[in-house]
């Protein structure tokens, strides 16, 4: 069963909350995140991208890059930006997403529990995954917590309803006041309780113990991966045999598509490569832009044309990874066509989440960059949680979740 523990996060001065959160540090680049935090000395990308505070020329794996992380913590420390929490405590987070096209149209929230979750689980699969990670994302996480002592990164997991624990978050959200409530620059509403009130924090503790047996994770894989592997480094420290997570109902979260694009056709013209598409496809020219509507269904851009390819009977497996739409454009297109073996080295092949939406394609194609565009149907929670139960994993890059959990809002001290 699952096994968490309320902590003492370390969180920005009330005032500061929005001044302070930032996106995560894997969705930006060094030069977004130097122009996101310019005008910010508050910032928390001053410390989870803190080569941007260093010479434009270090490499952002660099020791220095750590040490001026671990710097910058320690001066938001003591000039009081952030402030760590008396006692352990739970938190609650809701973030609720604006009413615009990208977001699916209409704005909706999702709220889940921070705490910390503990590392033998990730272990012994209590913690289920679906991902590969790779051995040099991982290494630039572990240096930078061993660097500066603590957890910035926030796991995101789900796991299956139970009503007992939802009555209690949504209990304590009706009858207590936020922390925090702030809209970030880009529309999205933060909102975060604190749970501190012993009974309960008991309470939900004991239904982590008895009412869920699995959680999963849902996004963050690499710094779960890391946070393990940092626990055998510090085998005597209490704090390293947990780490920083937050955790969704099922019930919370919606996944979105999680495109590809292609640099060349792999030699061929594109006449050549429409006929052998269409040995597994059926395929046809749309005069519009093309999102799929419905599994084993792919949108493609290709010499600023869109087309619609949708899986022929019988040219895909029916097992749990098989069926999946990133498997079978893996499996029909990228490897058996474009000579695309393993998506997460190949330099040809890129990912763009949906939330960039389909404009963001079409302009990398045609602005030469590359040369296709695959859009895809998202995979669904319960495809997640039926892939993670058979104890396999997806394609790199299967899956993407909106909206982002903010750093620097409650961090995990080691």
């Amino acid at each position: 069963m699952a096994i968490i523990k309320p902590f003492q996060a370390l969180r920005p001065k009330p005032g500061l909350a929005k001044q302070v959160a930032s996106r995560p540090y894997d969705v930006l680049n060094r030069e977004e995140a130097r122009a996101e935090a310019e005008d910010n000395p508050y910032s928390f990308l001053h410390v989870t991208k803190s080569e941007i505070d260093l010479p434009a020329e270090i490499d952002v794996h660099n020791h220095d890059v750590y040490k001026k992380a671990g710097e910058t913590l320690q001066h938001f420390i003591r000039e009081a930006t952030l402030l760590q929490e008396e006692k352990p405590c739970y938190y609650i987070y809701r973030l609720v997403t604006p009413a615009r096209s990208e977001w699916g149209g209409n704005g909706r929230s999702q709220t889940g529990l921070v705490c910390v979750s503990a590392v033998e689980d990730y272990f012994n699969g209590v913690i289920k995954k679906h991902e590969f990670t790779r051995p040099e994302k991982e290494k630039d996480r572990i240096d930078h917590m061993v660097t500066i002592k603590a957890q910035t990164g926030n796991v995101f997991l789900a796991y299956r309803d139970v009503k007992e624990v939802n009555f209690l978050v949504n209990d304590w959200i009706t009858s207590h006041n936020p922390v925090y409530d702030f809209i970030a620059d880009d529309g999205i509403k933060h909102t975060i309780w604190i749970i501190d009130e012993t009974l309960v924090i008991k309470s939900i503790t004991e239904l982590f113990q008895t009412k869920i047996p699995d959680t999963y994770i849902a996004d963050g894989h690499h710094r779960a991966a890391s946070a393990a592997k940092v626990s055998r480094q510090l085998p005597g420290n209490e704090h390293a045999k947990y780490f920083l997570t937050t955790i969704f109902p099922a019930g919370e979260l919606a996944i979105l598509d999680y495109n590809r694009v292609v640099k060349d056709l792999n030699g061929l013209t594109t006449e050549d490569f429409i006929k052998k598409l269409a040995t597994d496809f059926n395929v046809e020219k749309t005069d519009s832009s093309f999102s799929p509507k419905k599994l084993h269904q792919f949108g493609m851009y290709l010499d600023r044309q869109w087309y619609i390819l949708t899986s022929r009977q019988g040219t895909y497996k029916n097992d749990p990874i098989g069926v999946l739409d990133v498997s079978i454009l893996s499996d029909n297109v990228l490897d058996k066509i474009l000579g695309i073996k393993d998506q997460r080295i190949d330099k040809r092949i890129d990912f763009v989440g949906g939330i960039r939406g389909l404009g963001e394609l079409e302009k990398r194609v045609n602005n030469g960059e590359m040369k296709v565009a695959f859009s895809l149907h998202p995979v669904s929670i319960q495809q997640l949680f039926d892939i993670a139960d058979s104890g396999n994993v997806m394609p790199p890059k299967s899956t993407w979740f909106e909206p982002k959990l903010r750093d620097g809002l409650l961090t995990h001290l080691l």
